[in-house]
């Protein structure tokens, strides 16, 4: 049923409208747009964004949605390089009251039971984990979870990383900040050790960071169906 939900919300696209943009880092953007009154979405989730103020090739890409559905606007947080694709290009040459289309929210990447739960994000890869804790942050459901989120960014930029830490503070949620793979695989076995196959695992960022660290959990004996991926391509 998933699946169809998934298939029917990708045809229904909504218009949103562009409110604003602001770089996070270096060759970071974020992006703001008005939430469609009849849109939500699951934290987690991605939406499809099609470009319509100009005719590109593959117009229409996915993009994490890193606010939360109890916030009031449509946040994408998106790396683009001195020499952007042409869809990156037209995201720049937005201005305030031009609009875009998404497609969706489509996904399955966010936790539905209250399982201990291990957050792995590299890089940009937090995008959606930035909407999973705020909704749980306003939800106030984490307090009765085991929630461990581990950022690996070799750059040490760590995105959102002030407001990551007022979450931290104001819940049960740990986070923990690192450049390093074997940093990460470190913290990856402590939980490991923990809860073994009990618990969630979650693992977001570019797809070699992802395949990586999914056959290293894997080869600690966690089950295929206690993992969920979510795999950031370069456009």
């Amino acid at each position: 049923m998933s699946f169809i939900k998934d298939m029917i919300s990708v045809f229904k696209k909504k218009e949103l409208r562009f409110r604003e943009s602001y770089k996070e880092a270096d060759e970071v953007y974020t992006f703001l747009f008005e939430k469609d009154k009849s849109l939500t979405w699951n934290a987690g989730q991605y939406g499809l964004l099609s470009v319509t103020h100009k005719s590109i090739k593959n117009g229409t890409k996915p993009f994490s949605i890193a606010s939360a559905p109890s916030e009031n606007v449509v946040r994408i947080t998106t790396r683009i390089s001195g020499e952007p694709s042409e869809f990156k290009q037209a995201l720049l040459e937005l201005k305030p009251g031009m609009s875009i289309k998404m497609g969706g929210p489509v996904g399955a990447f966010y936790p539905t039971d209250s399982r201990p739960s291990l957050f792995i994000a590299g890089g940009i890869g937090i995008t959606p984990f930035r909407s999973i804790l705020k909704q749980l942050e306003v939800e106030g459901s984490n307090e009765q979870k085991d929630i461990q989120l581990l950022y690996m960014d070799s750059n040490n930029t760590h995105l959102y990383k002030d407001e990551l830490d007022r979450i931290a503070t104001n819940t049960s949620i740990r986070i923990t900040y690192m450049e390093s793979k074997n940093e990460l695989q470190q913290e990856i076995d402590k939980f490991i050790a923990k809860h073994k196959d009990n618990g969630n695992y979650f693992i977001a960022g570019p797809k070699s960071m992802v395949d990586d660290v999914t056959n290293y959990v894997k080869n600690q004996n966690i089950p295929k169906r206690n993992i969920k991926k979510d795999a950031f391509f370069g456009y």
